[in-house]
């Protein structure tokens, strides 16, 4: 799992960096725009590790914060079974011994 995790943050980190140059912006600027430390920035998109706060603020920094909006939404509704007894089943999730 760590490896498919590294995998996907470094796209994304790719991803932003061809965002950045395609607005012919420095990582300075976006670090800037993003009011993040400009070594910080760097890391990500040598990485892909940062906090989702501070990626948040990179997305936003580069007109993209639209893209977490559908993230983790709930599933469509597709019956009006599914609109009966919205309550949440769980309050808390189950312990896992792993």
């Amino acid at each position: 799992m760590a490896a498919f995790t590294n995998q996907l943050s470094k796209q994304i980190a790719d991803r932003i960096r061809l965002l950045r140059l395609n607005q012919e912006w420095s990582q300075r600027e976006v670090a800037a725009r993003a009011e993040i430390p400009l070594a910080t920035y760097r890391l990500f998109e040598t990485t892909g590790k940062i906090s989702l706060e501070r990626l948040l603020r990179v997305a936003t920094a580069l007109h993209r914060s639209q893209d977490f909006e559908n993230l983790f939404a709930p599933p469509p509704i597709r019956s009006i079974d599914d609109l009966v007894d919205k309550r949440p089943k769980r309050k808390r999730g189950r312990s896992v011994t792993v």
